[in-house]
């Protein structure tokens, strides 16, 4: 059994783009199996659990996908879900990481040798870049103090990033976080206040 899986964590992304990329890289037959929720949030994504539980029972042999941060963005988990689908005999296959398909190819023993470094290399770089990526978004959320203050800015950000990761939409995020002005109103933070946090986070995360 061969699938495709899709994931898109808000509702401006179409997950029809990743299909087309991924049918490229896909014999026929496939199922797909579509899910809308972020990938930090492991627990809440039912269908990709429902996915490891059918590759455990050996009823996968292939699992599709755009990119390795549809299934995993953090590079620790990824790599443990490398070594998951290999015990089960399961091959990942990105469109965006096309690189790994040689590996495929490679002859007995030195496939598993050569992926097993592959797979340690991630390890290793999972932890610099996690480090890296929690200063460089305590940096952005320093350097973004000027207009509110650092308490209130922080609590603010930090509340519309975690509504963006649920899959909250601006507009309704806009309409649920709010902040107390000088005079002690209650003021919503505006739809393009919430675009430029999110933006500037999206910044932050992809680097």
């Amino acid at each position: 059994m061969r699938i495709i899986y899709l994931r898109t964590s808000t509702e401006e992304q179409n997950p029809l783009n990743q299909l087309k990329d991924c049918k490229t890289i896909c014999k026929e037959p496939y199922e797909v199996v579509e899910e809308k929720q972020s990938a930090f949030k492991d627990k809440d994504r039912l269908k990709f659990e429902d996915i490891k539980r059918r590759i455990k029972k050996g009823e996968v042999e292939e699992l599709i996908c755009w990119d390795w941060d549809r299934l995993f963005r953090n590079r620790k988990k990824l790599k443990e879900f490398f070594e998951f689908c290999k015990i089960y005999k399961c091959n990942i296959h990105s469109f965006r990481q096309k690189f790994f398909e040689e590996f495929y190819k490679i002859p007995a023993p030195f496939d598993e040798i050569i992926q097993e470094l592959v797979l340690n290399l991630m390890g290793w770089m999972a932890e610099d870049e996690s480090k890296k990526k929690s200063e460089r978004v305590r940096i952005a959320f320093k350097n973004s103090t000027k207009k509110w203050g650092r308490k209130p800015l922080e609590k603010i950000d930090k509340r519309i990033i975690e509504l963006y990761q649920q899959g909250k939409t601006i507009r309704d995020i806009s309409k649920e976080v709010y902040y107390w002005d000088s005079q002690r109103n209650k003021k919503f933070v505006s739809k393009s206040a919430v675009h430029n946090i999110i933006q500037k986070f999206k910044g932050v995360s992809s680097l």
